[in-house]
């Protein structure tokens, strides 16, 4: 019992990070992996994945400042845009500091569902902060 509340209390923590505070839907976030990478020193990779609701979105955002995102979108449609590239909808990376624009369910029936790796420092604990 005492295992299922450390674990229910992390994934609410991460999706609080990563959802951001301005949203009043904030997407679900389920953390699948957080592991140190063994042979670059203060490196880790954590994957993640989204869920949305029908129509649902995300405020423009950026990811901590040392991560190399890639995204896979698992299920559904999903529209993503980052820096002054291309909309995305099947897969896209993100560099370093980029600022994560567009970010949504395409549709407004059906629900999308992603799947986010990130490489990033260690020490780096926020994933994602609003863009204000």
């Amino acid at each position: 019992m005492k295992f299922r509340t450390v674990i229910a209390t992390t994934c609410a923590a991460l999706a609080v990070s990563l959802a951001g505070a301005v949203s009043a839907q904030a997407q679900a976030v389920t953390k699948n992996v957080e592991a140190a990478i063994p042979n670059i020193p203060g490196k880790s990779l954590i994957a993640v994945e989204v869920d949305y609701a029908p129509g649902e979105a995300s405020p423009s955002h950026t990811h901590a400042q040392s991560a190399f995102i890639y995204a896979y979108v698992i299920s559904g449609a999903i529209e993503s845009k980052v820096n002054d590239g291309e909309t995305a909808g099947e897969s896209w990376s993100e560099p370093p500091g980029a600022t994560h624009s567009i970010s949504r369910n395409a549709s407004k029936t059906e629900p999308a569902k992603l799947l986010a790796i990130f490489v990033l420092d260690t020490n780096d604990k926020a994933l994602t902060t609003p863009v204000k």
